[in-house]
């Protein structure tokens, strides 16, 4: 039987659209952890997509080929934080996946006017009722010298505090007095609650730092260095680099030769940067075909990171 990170290599390797490479991204790829202190759950866990992938697969295709609904669902809530993208593409797949029912979506919690939190995902399927809580992430590994946890490209967001949120707070959530009138309101049956984290980790270089506590084997990564490093990281490969913007930070970067960068695009870009510019993600490109595609990817931080990054716009 075809893995599902078999199956999303193949499909990255066949897509086109970007927003429908984003949704096979969303729906395929491996959460950061193997182990959680509460439950994990895929959203699909009771779907026949995920029990025989090649399901999903024939309608991501489908998507591919015409991807109107998609665009126009995305387009009818644009969003430039990067989780509710996330979310969103769960939602329009949700949607339509058999064997369950998306009962709702960001359904505010409150107590006397005051919103106490959000659900991410309330849906029904063979297994009971859930309450799923969707994260999308990407982390930077501690080096050797500096704070030993893995954080947020802005230095403030952690790993470690990330979770503590998700166990203490929004799962809890749909258990409160207040989550469980929200909840009947949609469904009587008891509710189960379960989260799934997503992104990517990304090891300094150079040197190495241990995965975190429960990481997936699987989990995707990538490298992150000072840009007192650059040069001589830069002089290791072969391919083209560039930036990407924070819109196109989840399924590996396809670009067609229109669309990539020279060299000489990406120096002057370069020396343009602000030494103190927010972490920029960077891809190298390697050409296929006619088609330039990701080979690895990278954040390149300031010599000061992170001990000089806070109140950056993003």
């Amino acid at each position: 039987m075809t893995s599902t990170t078999d199956l999303l290599d193949e499909l990255l390797a066949e897509l086109r659209h970007p927003q429908v490479r984003d949704l096979a991204w969303t729906l395929l790829s491996p959460p950061l952890l193997a182990r959680t202190d509460r439950p994990q759950r895929h959203p699909l866990a009771a779907s026949r997509w995920l029990a025989q992938p090649q399901h999903l697969a024939d309608w991501l295709r489908q998507q591919d080929r015409a991807p109107e609904a998609l665009v126009n669902q995305l387009q009818a809530a644009p969003q430039q934080r990067l989780g509710r993208y996330y979310e969103r593409l769960w939602q329009f797949a949700l949607e339509q996946a058999p064997d369950l029912r998306l009962l709702g979506a960001n359904l505010a919690v409150r107590d006397d006017g005051h919103t106490l939190g959000e659900l991410d995902l309330l849906l029904q399927d063979d297994d009971g009722l859930h309450h799923l809580e969707l994260a999308i992430k990407l982390y930077l590994g501690p080096a050797r010298q500096g704070p030993h946890e893995w954080l947020g490209p802005g230095a403030e967001d952690r790993l470690s505090n990330k979770l503590r949120h998700l166990y203490e707070h929004q799962l809890p959530l749909s258990s409160s007095e207040q989550g469980r009138a929200v909840v009947r309101t949609l469904s009587p049956e008891p509710v189960q609650s379960a989260l799934w984290l997503g992104g990517y980790l990304f090891y300094p270089w150079p040197g190495e730092c241990d995965e975190p506590d429960g990481a997936n084997p699987e989990h995707l990564r990538g490298s992150w260095l000072h840009r007192r490093n650059w040069p001589l990281y830069r002089a290791q490969g072969s391919g083209r680099w560039q930036p990407l913007p924070r819109t196109e930070w989840l399924a590996p970067a396809r670009k067609e030769a229109a669309d990539c960068w020279s060299e000489s695009a990406f120096d002057a870009w370069l020396e343009t940067l602000a030494e103190d510019a927010f972490p920029q993600l960077l891809v190298r490109l390697e050409e296929r075909a006619g088609v330039w595609h990701e080979a690895e990817r990278l954040f390149l931080v300031g010599d000061e990171w992170p001990r000089v990054h806070n109140g950056y716009n993003r």
